[in-house]
């Protein structure tokens, strides 16, 4: 039986890297050297217990300062006596390279789009031991090494778990869109590390910080090369000053235009003179001028006119766009969705459609609001 006189966890056998090493010696005497160095602690174990802690110094094991071990062992006041334990140290020190990462996409819905993202994600954390017996006990057991691996792959499925739940309950709960989400990665680190920090202090580890470094969308993936482009075009449409609506009466006529025919002759000339400010009016007018050329004047005399919205202009029943101003013709009780240009009930408050909001609410109450109004009829609020 080999007696060790020296008790102690070097850098070799020690390195940043691990967080608890057991000393490979479980004989020693009442006379041997137990050294430890800083940021460590050393934790004696007898028959499966933890006993005797000591944290940083040299120490001459005496009966007097491993009290624990006296009451299993018997151990004398004076002379050496040997006695059997296994000898844990642990690394007190902050561990700050430890990386997460989703390692397949994880499927998120966006709130905004409404379409399933597959979202890549991928950070660090640091940790620290605080409690070194509560680590051994529920966590390392009896293994002799336990590293940074070891610890991240213990704690890779709570993690993932956790951080999924908590992009997609933050992305709907903010309104935030996939394409937007870089710009709150500092936020949503710090909500994840709230969420996940009980899960650590359970075994005996403490949360020193958490970081989202990148949420990223595969290039090459097909919803969200769509999902960039419709962002593109609403861009497009902003930057030059038409809608969704507008954006689909132009392609109508451009379709019409390329075919063959009188009509198309008609509705040639209107497109090459619509360039201008007044291209709803000319196209509009040109389109009517020609369809009612085509048209029996029997067939003009038994229509019966009614009134467009946008311009007041009489126009024939069943007409789709106004001859005057080009407007769209909206059947009686519905309106316009003005974000995708949908027809809707008359009075929604919704698109059916797209989701849009139809009203005006007072940014200070919430209350309804009559377009136009300067200020809030329930609070007074300032609105213009």
């Amino acid at each position: 039986m080999d007696i060790f006189k020296i008790i102690k966890c070097d850098g070799n056998d020690c390195g940043n890297d691990v967080f608890v090493w057991k000393f490979p010696g479980e004989d020693f005497n009442t006379l041997s050297q137990l050294i430890v160095h800083e940021s460590q602690e050393a934790v004696f174990f007898k028959d499966g217990k933890a006993l005797d802690l000591f944290g940083a110094g040299r120490y001459t094991l005496h009966s007097q300062n491993i009290p624990l071990i006296r009451r299993l062992v018997n151990l004398p006041f004076n002379g050496e006596s040997p006695f059997h334990c296994e000898v844990y140290f642990i690394n007190k020190a902050v561990s700050m390279n430890l990386k997460w990462g989703t390692p397949t996409p994880l499927q998120i819905e966006d709130c905004k789009y409404h379409i399933m993202i597959p979202v890549r994600m991928f950070g660090q954390f640091a940790v620290q031991v605080e409690d070194s017996k509560k680590l051994l006990l529920k966590l390392v057991g009896t293994t002799s090494v336990f590293t940074q691996k070891t610890l991240g792959d213990y704690f890779k499925g709570i993690l993932l778990t956790n951080i999924r739940d908590y992009v997609a309950k933050m992305l709907v709960q903010k309104q935030i869109s996939i394409l937007e989400i870089q710009s709150h990665l500092k936020a949503i680190s710090n909500g994840i590390a709230e969420d996940i920090k009980n899960e650590f202090s359970i075994y005996g580890l403490k949360l020193v910080n958490f970081n989202v470094n990148e949420i990223s969308v595969p290039e090459d993936d097909p919803s969200y090369v769509e999902l960039k482009k419709a962002k593109s075009q609403r861009a497009k449409m902003d930057i030059i000053g038409y809608n969704y609506q507008q954006e689909r009466m132009f392609g109508v006529l451009d379709k019409a235009a390329a075919n063959e025919g009188t009509s198309s002759a008609v509705m040639g000339a209107g497109m090459g003179l619509g360039m201008g400010v007044n291209i709803g009016s000319a196209v509009g007018t040109a389109m009517g001028n020609g369809m009612s050329d085509l048209q029996p004047d029997s067939q003009n005399n038994n229509m019966v006119n009614i009134k467009c919205a946008q311009c007041g202009a009489q126009i024939p029943e069943g007409s789709k766009f106004c001859p005057e101003c080009g407007a769209k013709v909206v059947a009686k009780g519905k309106i316009l969705c003005p974000q995708c240009g949908a027809e809707i009930p008359e009075g929604a408050k919704f698109c059916l459609e797209c989701g849009a909001k139809l009203i005006h609410t007072c940014p200070k109450c919430g209350a309804e609001t009559v377009q136009g109004a300067k200020f809030c009829l329930e609070c007074g609020e300032k609105l213009i």
